[in-house]
């Protein structure tokens, strides 16, 4: 359970959630790094003393009387030979001595907050590029490997290094894919397609229970990655909980767009979404459909309740928006500090000249931007120590990338920059003007407490963006993917909820004072929660689908395995 709980975070990691950084530019990195050429050059006297400063921490290492020491949680230097290796233990002394000159001249610059942060994420991208442990003579454990194999896991590790150059589009590696099959040990819940568009297939899923509850849930999946994530194995599977506890479950299913299909945006995807409603009420005999959406998903299903809120459409029940950030601020994640409105421009012209963002693309740019997780470990892991990436599901489903239209990406970008959904009817998009505080569903919001992406404290802002008067926020122990994938069972889970009920507090700092632990996973009280707004018991249906919408294909379907 630990080693999955360490792979989920590291797929949680480099997970293309949509927000600020797809509007990060090339521009905007050299434009970090012009910046801190620039204060090196204006006070040459700075930069002399902090010069010194080094100067005297490299006499100490190579006098043996350093103290400078790896933090203990840091795995790049549990070698026992970084210890007890004078070499080595050099090495490491002489690379946290860059570090921590780096640190301390950056601290003595004259900059804003902004500029603080540009400097900060870029020079820790160049500091981690420089570890000794990313290299075969700068890493002893890589070294024993190498010795113990008999030069065997250098062949091995230039094979993968090889295979990843013609096969992976040049980045390393982070899953072994060969054991994975959709259908067959992914994806496995039974199921139909019972509607088929261009941009769309509608899945409906078989139950389980003999009774059902009248109305049908339906999820509404990130456009940036495969719907899949909410049906892994069997013990990790969204759709399985949902269906075992009598809950009549629907998934969408997006194409993935083509430079062709690239003119596809918000008001197409809101569209489709309002027709799956549409069928899984005609299909259940339901007046209300429940929805939940995650990431991208939930600002897209944000815009479908401000649309029917709009044009008075009642059929929208009760809402669940999972790790999911509708009103953003630039300090949120640590690369919001380099978006710039120039950066944002050029990712317009870019993506409207290309069609679509690749999703090859779009994973890259995140593993950079985590380099020491995503990138350098595998490094080590496929290359210098010659092993295969780990086989394991969550990662699976993360490399198996997916496009980003252009015309839906510009309104991601659109909402970013006016954050209209914070703007009550000022601002016009999906041909009306958003204005969440008009949707009166039942919300249900979940955060994750290390989620790196859609940090926590700015997914509880969504609570005081809609008119509901009753929203239930729920903050789980986890990271980003895995506050999702929560099931029972981990005896490590715990989730916090606000003690008593009643009205949310204005903050997330408010609300954390009044909150209360509990232990396992947030399945259960989220079944409890969508069940009680999920109408009576009633026979479970012999058959998937009606006459109007009649089963194609088995679940997953089609578009989940086409190849574009």
């Amino acid at each position: 359970m630990a080693n999955g709980t360490k792979l989920e975070d590291e797929a949680a990691q480099s997970t293309t959630a949509l927000g600020p950084m797809i509007g990060l530019a090339r521009e905007d990195f050299v434009g970090a790094i012009a910046l801190l050429l620039r204060e090196t050059a204006s006070d040459p006297v700075r930069s002399m003393k902090h010069a010194q400063e080094m100067g005297q921490d490299m006499i100490k290492i190579m006098t043996g009387k350093s103290d400078l020491a790896p933090d203990p949680k840091d795995k790049r230097f549990r070698d026992p030979a970084w210890q007890y290796n004078p070499f080595l233990r050099a090495g490491a002394q002489y690379y946290l001595a860059v570090q921590k000159g780096m640190k301390s001249w950056l601290d003595d610059l004259e900059l804003d907050d902004l500029e603080r942060d540009r400097a900060n994420f870029i020079s820790n991208i160049i500091i981690d590029g420089l570890a000794p442990t990313n290299t075969l003579i700068g890493n002893p454990t890589a070294q024993k490997r190498l010795v113990d194999s008999g030069g065997l896991s250098l062949i091995k590790g230039l094979k993968n290094a090889y295979n990843d150059m013609v096969h992976n589009k040049g980045m390393v590696s982070q899953v072994d894919k060969r054991p994975f099959k959709l259908g067959e040990n992914v994806a496995i819940s039974k199921g139909s397609v019972v509607l088929r568009t261009e941009m769309m297939e509608l899945i409906h899923y078989a139950p389980t229970t003999d009774e059902v509850y009248e109305i049908p849930q339906l999820t509404i999946p990130p456009q940036i990655n495969k719907m899949y994530i909410n049906d892994l194995s069997p013990e990790k599977s969204v759709v399985k909980w949902q269906v075992d506890n009598g809950i009549q479950t629907f998934v969408i299913s997006w194409r993935n767009p083509t430079k062709e299909q690239g003119h596809w945006d918000m008001a197409d995807y809101v569209r489709s979404c309002r027709e799956a409603m549409e069928a899984a009420a005609a299909i259940t005999g339901s007046k209300k459909v429940n929805v939940s959406a995650g990431c991208s998903g939930g600002q897209t299903a944000a815009m479908v309740a401000s649309k029917m809120a709009a044009d008075g459409d009642d059929l929208l029940g009760a809402l669940t928006l999972m790790v999911c950030v509708l009103h953003p601020k630039q300090n949120d994640i640590e690369a919001g500090s380099l978006v710039s409105e120039n950066g944002m421009a050029l990712a317009r012209r870019r993506a409207a000249k290309k069609g679509v963002i690749k999703g090859d693309d779009l994973a890259r740019g995140f593993a950079w931007l985590r380099p020491n997780d995503l990138i350098w470990n595998y490094v080590i892991n496929n290359y210098l120590l010659g092993d295969d990436p780990p086989a394991f599901d969550v990662l699976f489903w993360n490399a198996d990338a997916t496009n980003l239209s252009a015309s839906l990406m510009g309104d991601f970008l659109t909402a970013f920059e006016t954050l209209a959904f914070t703007r009550k009817g000022e601002v016009e998009m999906v041909d009306h003007k958003v204005d969440l505080s008009k949707v009166k569903s039942d919300l249900f919001i979940l955060g994750g407490v290390t989620d790196h992406i859609t940090p926590w404290k700015a997914t509880y802002r969504s609570t005081q963006l809609f008119g509901s008067k009753d929203v239930t926020y729920v903050l789980s122990q986890s990271g980003h993917m895995q506050a999702i994938l929560n099931p029972p069972g981990n005896p490590k889970a715990k989730y916090f909820v606000q003690k008593g009920g009643g009205k949310l507090p204005a903050t997330a700092d408010e609300w954390l004072q009044g909150t209360e632990e509990v232990a396992g996973s947030w399945w259960p009280y989220w079944a409890e929660w969508v069940t009680k707004r999920s109408g009576k018991k009633k026979a479970a249906p012999k058959k998937l689908g009606n006459t109007k919408y009649k089963p194609l294909d088995p679940a997953p379907g089609l578009y989940v395995s086409e190849e574009v």
